[in-house]
C-alpha cells in the first residue's frame, strides 16, 4: 500500500488523468445504457409481436405507405405528443414503438409511459436497425 501513496505522490499527473479518464468512461457507459433502456432489438420485437405486442410506427404517413414492418399501426408522432387518443385500451399491453433510426421512437416510448402505458419500449436503432438485420417490410 505504501508503494501505491509513493507512486501517487511523484506522479500526480498521471493518477489524475486516469482517474479523469475513468470517470469519462464510466459516464459514457451510464449514458448508453440508460439511452438502451426499454429498447428491443430486432429479433425481440418479433417474439413479442407473436405473443400479441402492439407495434406503433410513429413516422409520417408517407413513409410508413413506402414500407414498414407487418402488423404495425401508424400512429405519427405528433399524435402520441397530443395524448395517444385511441390507444387508451392498451395500456396493459406490451406496446413497441419506432421510428427511422430510434430516437423518435424512443422519445415516442418514453411519452407513453408517461401516459401511464405499463410496457413500454422502443426498436433499437429503428427501422435502420430492423433493416440491418434484413428482415422484411411490407407496403400499404
Amino acid at each position: 500500500m505504501s508503494q501505491l501513496s509513493d507512486y501517487l505522490q511523484h506522479h500526480a499527473a498521471l493518477a489524475g488523468g486516469t482517474l479523469a479518464i475513468a470517470i469519462v468512461v464510466l459516464g459514457y457507459e451510464v449514458r448508453q445504457a440508460a439511452r438502451q433502456q426499454g429498447a428491443v432489438s430486432p429479433t425481440e420485437l418479433v417474439r413479442l409481436v407473436n405473443s400479441g405486442a402492439l407495434l406503433l410506427d410513429v413516422r409520417a404517413k408517407a413513409a410508413f405507405d413506402a414500407g414498414h414492418i407487418a402488423n404495425a399501426r401508424n400512429v405519427p408522432g405528433e399524435a402520441i405528443a397530443d395524448g395517444a387518443k385511441g390507444l387508451e385500451r392498451f395500456k396493459e399491453k406490451p406496446v413497441i414503438a419506432y421510428c427511422d433510426n430510434g430516437p423518435t421512437g424512443a422519445a415516442a416510448a418514453r411519452q407513453l409511459a408517461r401516459l401511464g402505458f405499463k410496457q413500454v419500449s422502443s426498436l433499437r436503432g429503428g427501422l435502420s436497425g430492423w433493416r440491418g438485420e434484413n428482415l422484411p417490410l411490407t407496403r400499404s
